[in-house]
């Protein structure tokens, strides 16, 4: 029997307008090597200026994650050679980052566990090499964007864990908003420390890193298979052998990893000093601004928990992300109940969605929803009435709630004197059923009502129809 050893570096990409050391624009998808000037070139005599707002978004961090700040950290060049490195080394965090310790509490079967981080440490992101049938091609605009390296301690031990975590801090990024955290571009990629020993041992073994990965989904995969491959290496007798420290990548149409290079340790990358970049040395309103963080996903969760009277499991579905919180939270403002508005988004709502449809750029903006809702609790209209109203406005979004109810026909008739005309038209033409009924038979009760809304076409609100039945019966 053996235990899984996981340890995570994750490289969130930081939401600011520009580079870290230059005033390059960090924009997604623009020509190659559009977005480069000396600095983020590395052209000789060019000199590297901290960005503050990437600064700031750190410290934001640090404090989300019970972190210590460090008033006095440094950058460092980390030296290793890349295609898309221009420089040659990397302008990097090392002996003194800037956030240290900290944790994320993750939930996997029911139960809590701590999971430690290390450091989270400020840096520049390489370019990207474009491979091509013949060539390949390097695009710098990706170089000296700001990255917020976080480095988690080995205490995952199944994917499960390790994906639990990565879920948490992908949303703490995002409720933050320091950083889009789009896997699809990169801006949420992380590298994967994996080893093994039998259990019961304290020993750490050899790690491997597989690297760059940026789907949940293929982490857990990538994680599985290298699990799986140090085993049976030390089954065979080929641990040694097989199993020594190396960078892999995973390849997604085979499922398995395979080989990249060889894993440098830190003496290997010469860490020095960056001589152009002094300490830094955290302004006191940068700070305190800093430190003014939103509410947090859990704190979020147990406020609605205990305020709305609303249940975990769908509270988790709204705080899955800040665009579903902030649409949720806007509906409730209207006054309309939480179990509705909770209800109609995540049952209703979201059911709806398809392809690239999302809470973001949904044809039912909060507003419209919460009016549609509040429709049913002031009798308008009936909960069945209501979803063909919302199918109708989905697809015709320039069309309002009350318009759509009077084209469609679905206004709930309410008032008492249309409704015990119906009644009573419906207990004329059954005289022997209502002996049936007083007679002790009191599921025909259902039966009347079933008439009473057949007379009315639907229109009739059952409750109204319950009480004028009983009272007319």
């Amino acid at each position: 029997m053996f235990e899984t050893i996981i340890g995570l570096e994750v490289h969130a990409q930081l939401n600011t307008k520009t580079k870290i050391f230059c005033n390059c624009a960090t924009s997604f998808g623009d020509e190659p090597n559009t977005n480069v000037c000396p600095v983020c070139l590395g052209l000789p005599g060019a000199l590297p200026v901290l960005n503050k707002d990437a600064l700031e978004k750190s410290i934001a961090f640090g404090t989300a994650v019970n972190s210590k700040i460090n008033d006095n950290s440094i950058f460092n060049r980390k030296n290793y050679f890349y295609p898309d490195l221009p420089k040659g080394y990397q302008i990097s965090q090392f002996e003194v980052p800037i956030v240290e310790g900290g944790e994320i509490i993750i939930n996997v079967d029911g139960q809590d566990k701590k999971i430690g981080i290390t450091r989270a440490h400020l840096e520049e992101d390489a370019g990207k090499n474009n491979h091509f049938d013949s060539v390949s091609k390097v695009d710098l605009n990706r170089a000296c964007t700001p990255l917020l390296e976080i480095v988690s301690e080995p205490d995952m031990r199944s994917s499960d864990e390790a994906i639990a975590y990565l879920k948490k801090l992908h949303q703490i990024v995002r409720f933050l908003d320091i950083s889009d955290a789009n896997m699809q571009e990169g801006s949420f990629r992380c590298d994967v420390n994996i080893s093994i020993r039998p259990v019961g041992d304290t020993k750490l073994y050899t790690r491997v890193e597989i690297k760059n990965m940026n789907s949940f989904k293929f982490i857990a995969s990538a994680i599985a298979y290298e699990v799986e491959r140090q085993k049976e290496a030390w089954n065979n007798g080929t641990y040694e052998q097989d199993v020594y420290q190396e960078t892999r990548l995973y390849d997604v149409n085979k499922n398995m990893t395979k080989s990249m290079r060889g894993k440098e340790d830190s003496a290997d990358y010469r860490y020095l000093p960056e001589p152009d970049l002094r300490p830094v040395k955290i302004p006191k309103e940068l700070w305190e601004r800093a430190v003014q963080i939103p509410e947090l996903p859990e704190a979020k969760k147990q406020r609605l928990i205990e305020d709305c009277k609303l249940k975990s499991d769908d509270v988790d579905i709204v705080v899955s992300s800040p665009e579903m919180a902030k649409y949720f939270e806007e509906m409730l403002k209207s006054g309309i109940k939480p179990a509705n508005a909770i209800k109609w988004l995540n049952v209703e709502l979201l059911a709806r969605f398809e392809g690239e449809v999302n809470i973001s750029n949904s044809p039912i903006k909060s507003s419209k929803l919460a009016i549609l809702i509040s429709k049913i609790e002031d009798n308008t209209i009936s909960n069945k009435a209501a979803k063909e109203v919302l199918d109708y406005v989905y697809e015709n979004t320039n069309i309002d709630i009350d318009t759509a109810i009077d084209k469609l026909g679905l206004k709930q008739m309410s008032d008492d004197s249309s409704i015990i005309a119906i009644i009573d038209t419906v207990l004329a033409n059954n005289p022997k059923m209502i002996e049936q009924y007083k007679s002790g038979k009191d599921k025909l009760f259902g039966f009347f009502v079933g008439q009473v809304m057949k007379e009315s076409k639907g229109s009739a609100n059952p409750g109204v129809v319950n009480k004028l039945l009983k009272e007319r019966l």
